[in-house]
């Protein structure tokens, strides 16, 4: 995976930043609470909605024990069908593949779909140092590429932005990209939109290189799939004359049948619609329609590492519908830009310290930018257990160990920094080892309960600095128990 975001801190130091930020706060609660309220809606339609959550996860499950063989049925498939595979191991493999695909066609610009995956490997920038210049299509990925921003959600890259600002940067920037904004553009969603189709549609008409990614890849007959809202993203599906798509390898699904249940759960779960406006497919090339040439890049970055991993694999089932943002309390508080990736939320504080390790500050801090509440978990589509690999994650970070670092076993030392947290799980483990000494803690720490400081000193205190130190009760529970129930017959 591509670098952290340039010149971003640790998440607890640039949510400590976001924080303060008014403006954003109101601007991500505002969005995040209409969300996920809009999708709680259209989830309740659906009687059979966790017998589609299992099925879903299954599949997932099964595509990934896999994926080797499903893989390559999908190259045979889509070469089958006049394509053309080509592997990347990862992020600077597959940009020059890309870059040395669009300068064989002679051109010297691109039109793309919205996609993570090229984000996650800085496409865009690599073309740049090319000499080719990308334009996004995808409305809210148009707005933080005039303003010279980074997205900070996956569904909705500028839900950062409110309307006024993004009226101020359609005025300011458009010309220098295209076509300028209207004058006297005022900042009512249908003026934006219609200034954006304007300064779109020039780009459509003479683009002869498209670049996407896919929502899915059908193994058994090589098709892909995007779904979107818009309708950009089948104007650059269908107008240029040569197709390049960048998809990570966890994409694929064996079969058509097993296509149909993410395609009722992942809108629901996105923009809470009962099936996406336009749902895009293509199968390699035919004579007369759409792209003469068709690139499939098959992106790793990372994905086999986190597959060995038994726990952090379940992160690979993702389908990118961000519901884990909108329900998330730190997410809507910090914002996205705070987790330093293009994958921020629950999703990217386990999936960003998998595809790039935990070697750097920033992904060593994701796995504790969690409460750990569980409201991730309540709403994934595909049941992806976000609390369990946080807590998998931190141990890893805390404790080092075992991992696999592009294809090779390596073991990681403990992060610096957790020296104390060690520690203290050193001591816990002893004590619940030893009951007797467990026993006579407890008693002393209710017994001196009313000299017990309300906060930790040392490097507790950045635990209690947002919280209070939870009161010890007056008498440890195995005392009570004894007390109440040990002398009735039956009672253990």
């Amino acid at each position: 995976m591509s670098g952290t975001f340039v010149g971003m801190p640790a998440f607890p130091e640039a949510a400590r930043d976001a924080v303060r930020d008014t403006t954003l706060r109101g601007n991500l609660r505002h969005a995040t609470h209409t969300i996920r309220a809009k999708r709680a809606k259209a989830v309740a339609e659906v009687s059979d909605w966790a017998a589609l959550r299992e099925a879903g996860k299954r599949i997932k499950d099964h595509t990934l024990l896999h994926l080797d063989r499903y893989l390559e049925q999908l190259e045979a498939a889509v070469t089958a069908a006049g394509g053309t595979v080509h592997w990347a191991a990862d992020a600077e493999e597959a940009n020059r593949i890309v870059a040395r695909l669009v300068r064989e066609t002679g051109e010297s610009e691109v039109v793309k779909v919205k996609s993570m995956a090229t984000q996650e490997i800085g496409l865009n920038e690599a073309l740049e140092a090319e000499g080719i210049r990308a334009y996004e299509t995808d409305l809210a990925e148009l707005i933080v590429q005039l303003g010279e921003d980074r997205p900070s959600h996956i569904l909705v890259p500028a839900i950062h932005r409110n309307r006024a600002e993004i009226r101020d940067v359609f005025r300011s920037e458009m010309g220098k990209w295209g076509r300028p904004a209207p004058d006297g553009l005022t900042d009512t969603p249908a003026e934006l939109a219609e200034a954006a189709r304007l300064h779109l549609r020039e780009k459509f008409l003479r683009a002869k290189v498209g670049v996407s990614g896919a929502n899915f890849m059908v193994a058994e007959t090589g098709t892909l799939v995007v779904v979107e809202s818009e309708g950009n993203g089948r104007m650059c599906l269908t107008l240029p004359e040569t197709l390049i798509s960048v998809v990570g390898i966890e994409k694929v699904v064996p079969s058509w049948q097993d296509l149909e249940v993410f395609l009722q759960t992942l809108p629901r779960s996105s923009t809470a619609e009962r099936m996406n406006p336009y749902t895009s497919t293509w199968t390699g090339t035919t004579d007369g329609d759409g792209p003469r040439v068709f690139h499939l890049v098959l992106l790793d970055n990372g994905r086999t590492d986190t597959l060995a991993d038994e726990v952090g694999r379940q992160a690979l089932r993702c389908i990118r519908c961000s519901a884990c943002l909108n329900v998330c309390p730190v997410y809507e508080r910090a914002g996205g830009h705070a987790y330093g990736s293009v994958y921020p939320g629950p999703i990217g504080a386990i999936l960003s310290p998998q595809l790039r390790g935990t070697a750097s500050e920033i992904d060593a801090s994701l796995p504790y930018a969690s409460s750990l509440c569980g409201a991730c978990y309540e709403v994934c589509p595909v049941a992806i257990d976000i609390p369990e690999v946080l807590v998998h994650l931190r141990e890893r970070v805390a404790q080092g160990g075992p991992v696999t670092r592009e294809g090779n076993k390596v073991v990681l030392k403990p992060a610096r920094g957790h020296g104390a947290e060690r520690a203290a799980m050193r001591a816990a483990r002893w004590a619940f080892r030893h009951p007797g000494a467990l026993r006579t803690g407890q008693r002393l720490a209710s017994r001196t309960r009313r000299f017990h400081p309300r906060t930790l000193p040392g490097p507790g205190r950045a635990w209690t600095g947002s919280r209070d130190l939870p009161p010890v009760p007056a008498e440890p529970f195995r005392d009570w128990w004894q007390r109440t129930h040990g002398g009735k017959d039956g009672a253990r």
